[in-house]
């Protein structure tokens, strides 16, 4: 069975745009590094995009979090980086995927769509950001599309705007039976 990297919403408003925060930024490498491994072994790698529209303030997530960001198909809503520069390159190759999702997870009825075409995975890798928002909601989600396959979060290429609910969230998930590597 093949392996899954998942990279969560690395995406420019999470990185230096409108919800920026500096940690985000030094993930860059060591994320498309790690997706150029997963490539090259044959594996899959999937990018979650955030992905709102202009009435975003009027969701419920708008008002609760009063920022506008992620709008499909501006440049706030496009990866970052050498993650990005990865994606443009290697998008045709059968082995990215791309997920969509207007609030913290993916959706369900676009897991199941992915299911299909991923297939079984036996290891699903996560990084990406934020820890204590997307990367947890989406591990759960994993977890339940996938619930044999073991779910390991990279927590040296995760990162949050909070420390504290970076290592929270990092607890959570090892509690959900997740394996947590390079925390520090």
């Amino acid at each position: 069975m093949k392996k899954l990297l998942v990279i969560v919403d690395y995406q420019n408003d999470f990185v230096d745009g409108a919800l920026g925060f500096p940690k985000a930024a030094a993930l860059d490498d060591g994320i498309a590094h790690l997706a150029q491994a997963y490539l090259a072994m044959g594996d899959y790698v999937l990018f979650t995009f955030d992905t709102h529209g202009e009435d975003y303030l009027s969701t419920r997530e708008g008002r609760a979090l009063p920022v506008q960001h992620c709008i499909a198909q501006t440049p706030g809503w496009r990866l970052y980086g050498k993650t990005q520069m990865l994606c443009c390159e290697t998008c045709s190759n059968g082995q990215l995927f791309q997920a969509y999702k207007p609030g913290f997870g993916i959706p369900p009825a676009e897991l199941t769509r992915l299911a299909g075409q991923i297939g079984e995975v036996s290891d699903i890798m996560m990084v990406g950001v934020v820890t204590n928002m997307c990367v947890l909601s989406n591990a759960v989600m994993l977890q339940a599309q996938w619930p044999e396959a073991q779910i390991t979060i990279d927590a040296s290429l995760c990162a949050s705007f909070d420390d504290a609910l970076h290592e929270k969230a990092l607890d959570i998930m090892e509690a959900l039976q997740m394996r947590i590597v390079n925390r520090a």
